[in-house]
């Protein structure tokens, strides 16, 4: 296993930027997950990552080796990276076998062993070694795939996708599969998702992506719960936004007094809280009503629309039972601290101040 680090990338297609100075390391035996919309750079910076493409300016090192820039390109099939193509990309005329030993050093090819041994390590069955790829199921595909870019003991496992094609369940099976796959093999990877709960649940650290820069690096937690901005939060999850005042360090919104998370100056702002922080009660003098517009029922939990004395529209979430009805008046008292971000309208940081990146992160197990 190897750490990768990028440092400074910029890459332009003719005057469009798509990368702007990112800077990123991976350690070693950790997953990232690169996460934002489309568009946002995730995918060329994988390709750079990959040596399917150069940067214009910047370096990648692989292991403490400098892989791209300062005029020192390796080619991508000299780099020892494994990849996995957003659909698999198999072989469709060998079999599995022939798939999974495609990875394996020349002489290992014929080595029945260690396929199955491979195939073990993603969760399949080695009866399938002698199937065609088209006998197989999406999720079961993605790991023959994995398979095939694990089996040379590559420095580093390269994702792109991998589990965008699947449904809901086979996602969630495929996923778990994967993630105790490369943590039985202690692989360093990278994973392009546009899905933030595979990041947040994949992931030792997530790396936001917009609009080509790199706008916020933490553990899932530490973003989930400290987003840099209120774009990272409406990204990485539900959010509820609202217009305060903060006096003597606690904001007054339609929905109560309430604490903060962290201090800031007297005057208006916007505070976060996320929809599970909303509790929903009987209606009483004390407690601000709202009234119910919508429920969506997911089994575990649920999804309570409701609106605001303002006529404000804003989510709660709520255990799976016990739910109001549409059209029913609700109190609303609200668990835990919000957080405070500049009003609208009010000019935020400058790219390049301290606060723009978090780069503040704990080793932890994929």
């Amino acid at each position: 296993m190897s750490a990768l680090t990028v440092l400074d990338v910029t890459r332009s297609y003719g005057r469009t930027p798509v990368l702007t100075g990112i800077d990123l390391h991976v350690p070693a035996g950790t997953t990232t997950a690169l996460l934002g919309p489309s568009g946002c750079g995730k995918t060329t910076l994988l390709r750079i990552i990959a040596g399917f493409d150069d940067p214009d300016t910047g370096t990648v090192e692989l292991g403490g080796r400098v892989v791209a820039g300062d005029g020192r390109g390796v080619p991508a099939h000299r780099r020892g990276i494994g990849f996995v193509p957003q659909e698999g990309g198999l072989f469709p005329h060998l079999s599995v076998a022939a798939n999974v030993a495609f990875g394996l050093p020349r002489r290992q090819r014929r080595d029945r062993g260690r396929v199955a041994e491979l195939l073990a390590l993603v969760g399949l069955d080695a009866a399938l070694a002698d199937r065609s790829p088209h006998q197989l199921s999406g999720g079961q595909q993605q790991r023959v795939a994995l398979a095939r870019a694990l089996a040379p003991a590559p420095s580093l496992v390269l994702l792109d996708e991998p589990f965008s094609s699947l449904d809901a369940s086979l996602r969630e099976e495929t996923r778990r599969a994967v993630v105790e796959a490369l943590a039985a093999t202690g692989a360093t990877a990278v994973l392009v998702t546009h899905d933030q709960a595979e990041a947040l649940s994949t992931a030792a650290q997530v790396a936001v992506l917009r609009g080509g820069r790199l706008v916020q690096l933490a553990d899932p937690r530490t973003l989930y719960r400290s987003p840099r901005d209120l774009d990272v939060a409406t990204f990485v999850g539900e959010a509820v936004v609202l217009a305060a005042e903060v006096r003597a360090g606690r904001a007054h919104t339609e929905v109560g007094v309430l604490e903060l998370e962290r201090g800031t100056a007297d005057g208006p702002v916007r505070v976060l809280l996320r929809p599970e922080q909303l509790r929903l009660t009987d209606p009483a003098p004390e407690l601000p009503v709202a009234r119910v517009r919508t429920v969506d029922f997911f089994g575990h939990d649920a999804r309570v629309g409701l609106e605001l004395a303002s006529g404000r529209a804003v989510s709660a979430r709520l255990e799976g039972r016990d739910l109001p009805e549409v059209g029913d008046a609700v109190g609303i008292a609200v668990r835990g601290g919000a957080l405070p971000f500049p009003a609208e309208g009010a000019v935020p940081a400058p790219d390049g101040a301290p606060e723009d990146l978090d780069v503040t992160w704990t080793p932890a197990a994929h």
